[in-house]
């Protein structure tokens, strides 16, 4: 009576805290997942969910299938793993950049995890904040860069992973804590920390300050992470932050944050791959593992 694809669901509910944000993460339009989940509960004759409450509350019932969905879901995924080495024999090299500065929450789990399921992939990781990532990609010195910035070149295939909200975090004492968002001049008297990466490159200018052309004050560079929020707490500076880079920062009440623009800058993080080995099933699983990780531990993120 239950099926694979009911404890898919069932954890994406849970993962995602709503029906909106669970039926994004698995691919189905929010009527559908309503359907899958009610035709379910009438196999089952009993509910599953309490409906109309943040995050979403599981009856007994519901708890039991997602302890359920916990144990079988890891087994299966293994399995399908040892399928694939078995079947294509693959051993190979991943050798990852990232000029996400970000990403390393996210990513050094990620790592992890795929070693422990392909231990005879050789994999080593570097950071492109010196030097060009995607020539060296072409070169086949690298074998996955991770990029919000993809440039059209042949041969390389740029896959999504997800798609966040850059938002501007600033001191709590800051005057545009005001502001329900931020226009692009509301920047040209502010000090803008940046990671050191040319303008061009980074969505806060290429696609909300150019445009209307405003440049800030003044900028300054770190490449930390930590750095740039201790700035910013201190008031000694303004910055564009993917909002689930922030977000214990500002579930803590160290920093503040507003959208940029009406609509918010939304941007898209992805994974490229030189197009060759893009269905290389070691790389494929890695990037499925990418996902899988974010997803689970990321907040305010969607599927590109």
């Amino acid at each position: 009576m239950v099926e694979i694809r009911h404890l898919k669901t069932l954890t994406a509910l849970r993962d995602a805290g709503s029906l909106v944000e669970a039926a994004d993460r698995i691919h189905l339009t929010q009527s559908a997942l309503s359907h899958q989940l009610k035709d379910l509960e009438e196999r089952l004759n009993c509910s599953l969910f309490i409906r109309k409450t943040k995050p979403i509350s599981f009856t007994a019932a519901g708890k039991r299938l997602l302890t359920l969905a916990d144990e079988l879901m890891p087994m299966i995924r293994n399995a399908e793993r040892d399928i694939l080495r078995l079947a294509g024999g693959e051993t190979g090299r991943l050798n990852i950049c990232i000029e996400c500065h970000s990403c390393f929450d996210w990513l050094m789990p990620t790592i992890d995890h795929f070693r422990q399921n392909w231990p005879e992939v050789e994999m080593d990781l570097s950071t492109g904040f010196s030097f060009l990532p995607i020539p060296a990609l072409i070169r086949g010195d690298l074998d996955l860069v991770v990029t919000s910035d993809p440039e059209p070149r042949q041969g390389i295939t740029y896959l999504p992973l997800f798609s966040y909200e850059s938002v501007l975090a600033m001191s709590k004492q800051h005057p545009l804590t005001k502001n329900k968002q931020i226009q692009p001049q509301d920047l040209a008297q502010e000090t803008l920390i940046t990671y050191p990466v040319d303008h061009g490159r980074l969505d806060v200018f290429s696609r909300f300050l150019d445009p209307a052309g405003v440049e800030p004050a003044s900028t300054r560079t770190s490449e930390l992470t930590v750095m740039i929020l201790q700035l910013v707490a201190s008031g000694r500076g303004v910055s564009a932050l993917p909002n689930w880079a922030i977000h214990e920062q500002l579930e803590r009440g160290f920093i503040a944050a507003r959208p940029l623009g009406e609509k918010g800058l939304w941007c898209t993080l992805y994974a490229a791959v030189r197009t060759e080995q893009a269905e290389a099933e070691f790389i494929v699983d890695f990037l499925s593992t990418a996902q899988e990780i974010t997803f689970r531990n990321l907040s305010g993120i969607k599927n590109a």
